[in-house]
């Protein structure tokens, strides 16, 4: 569609439908590109979304920057609201998935890849409690969170990437 909405909606819906049919559990979906100067009017800015990114800690570019973050994070709720409505054995999709949401950049204007923002959504079978908001140290590298998903969701592992140990996830 030419509606960037409307292609993310299809996005989820395509994902939803694939994990109701047991197609796959697993799915990556970048919602946009970083490079690119996109445009996205939808969040009230006619700047484009790689110029912002590069705000040179200008106050009028951040909160443009902002307002393209808080649009694009507005479209999630689309999804979980889909997965919690498709019952999933005696439970719902949204109950039994990990839904990561996040962004490569935790200070985009210099590419400092340092304490980026992470979203944890839905239960992951009832392994991940929720409603719980952590500001790691600083250097903390967001391998350690990851490491954590995965080992939630049953992976044997003591490594992924740089992670150095896995985060609680659950305090």
């Amino acid at each position: 569609p030419d509606s960037y909405e409307e292609h993310v909606k299809l996005m989820f819906d395509v994902q939803a439908i694939a994990f109701a049919s047991d197609i796959t559990r697993v799915s990556a979906f970048k919602m946009s590109r970083d490079v690119s100067n996109r445009v996205f009017r939808e969040a009230g800015v006619s700047t484009g979304f790689h110029i912002a990114s590069h705000h040179q800690d200008r106050d009028e570019r951040i909160l443009e920057f902002a307002k393209i973050n808080r649009y694009h994070v507005g479209l999630l709720p689309y999804f979980l609201k889909r997965l919690k409505e498709t019952r999933d054995g005696d439970s719902n999709l949204l109950q039994n998935s990990l839904i990561v949401y996040g962004s490569p950049m935790g200070n985009s204007n210099v590419h400092n890849h340092k304490r980026c923002p992470l979203l944890f959504a839905g239960h992951a079978g009832g392994k991940l409690k929720g409603n719980w908001h952590t500001l790691t140290p600083d250097g903390t590298p967001m391998a350690n969170a990851m490491l954590s998903g995965l080992q939630m969701l049953g992976l044997e592992i003591d490594q992924f990437g740089d992670s150095t140990t896995p985060m609680e996830l659950n305090p």
